[in-house]
């Protein structure tokens, strides 16, 4: 008996010891890097942040955030992603294609979130929208039906328009200067592609397009134009091409005539949802990719003014948000 108490006193001692020794342990924090092809301030940044703050994440405290940010240079981003890897981040969250590219092939095993992924299966970043079977998840912000959508809303504002262009980043282009082109045969206009790899090339593509006679302009996405963007509407208002957007930050921050999108805050909101499910042990692999549902077309009445352009009232009937 007397021995018994002493083997069930040892055994007390020895766990109470163990969970005094865990208690006193700190707890790892995850760290989450950031590639961004900007600089800050970032509205998209600011809204992942708040998505983490819902989800009880705080900065400092329970998660660590390591930024990094290209400036608009494209040719930063796979030193920038090296680096994240070597500082040995649990996560990346790659927004555009140079900065996803970059963190992809900086790395085969840290988890990749995607805020906004321009067709992940076409380009060959991931197996299928339902399990991308690799280190990429994340959310899908475009369809192959968005390049004829953002032509048929400039033939609606300019019934006349027969020749647009399109400025494509030639640094990041995966798939859609095609969709583009095959969009405009099917609606019977000239697409002329004006490709830039630097801020150098915007002038130029600007005045190739009035060389050109471009009735109207798309900007296909790209974070780097993205970056660009307070220039590049400047531009358009310049010489006076109507321009769409793909991203409303174009027009509600920039100045930009139109764009019609989904909305890309919500999906760097959402995308804190992937990053608090990797970081409880869910694998990337087998996150299914989201695809938007909702599109907003948001018009800027000013800008319109600006360039002597009326738009048509069913066209303005149809936008979820006017800028007068």
């Amino acid at each position: 008996m007397r021995r018994s108490v002493v083997r069930f006193s040892v055994c007390f001692i020895v766990l109470t010891f163990c969970s005094f020794v865990e208690a006193q342990e700190p707890k790892k924090i995850p760290r989450l890097g950031i590639i961004r092809t900007g600089a800050p301030p970032d509205p998209l940044t600011d809204a992942l942040r708040e998505g983490l703050r819902e989800l009880g994440y705080i900065e400092g405290k329970n998660i660590l955030i390591e930024y990094r940010w290209a400036e608009g240079k494209n040719e930063r981003l796979q030193e920038i992603a090296a680096d994240l890897v070597r500082s040995k981040v649990d996560l990346i969250v790659a927004a555009g294609p140079g900065p996803i590219l970059a963190a992809k092939q900086a790395t085969g095993t840290i988890p990749i979130v995607m805020p906004v992924v321009i067709n992940p299966v076409g380009s060959g970043l991931v197996d299928s929208l339902a399990r991308p079977g690799s280190n990429l998840t994340g959310l899908s912000s475009q369809t192959d039906e968005l390049p004829g959508k953002w032509i048929e809303l400039l033939k609606q504002i300019i019934p006349k328009a027969s020749r647009i262009a399109a400025l494509v980043d030639s640094t990041n282009d995966i798939g859609q200067t095609k969709l583009t082109e095959e969009a405009a045969r099917s609606l019977n206009v000239e697409l002329d592609v004006l490709r830039v790899s630097s801020a150098t090339d915007f002038l130029g593509a600007f005045e190739a397009a009035r060389r050109k006679k471009a009735d109207a302009m798309i900007q296909l996405p790209s974070a780097f134009l993205y970056a660009h963007r307070m220039r590049l509407t400047e531009l358009a208002v310049k010489y006076r091409l109507p321009t769409v957007h793909n991203q409303s930050d174009w027009v509600i921050g920039a100045g930009g005539l139109m764009s019609y999108a989904p909305n890309l805050t919500e999906m760097f909101r959402r995308s804190a949802v992937y990053v608090d499910k990797i970081l409880k042990g869910a694998k990337p692999a087998e996150l299914p990719i989201e695809q938007p549902t909702k599109f907003e077309l948001i018009i800027n009445l000013k800008t319109a003014k600006q360039i002597g352009l009326t738009i048509p009232p069913n066209v303005l009937a149809r936008a979820d948000r006017v800028i007068r």
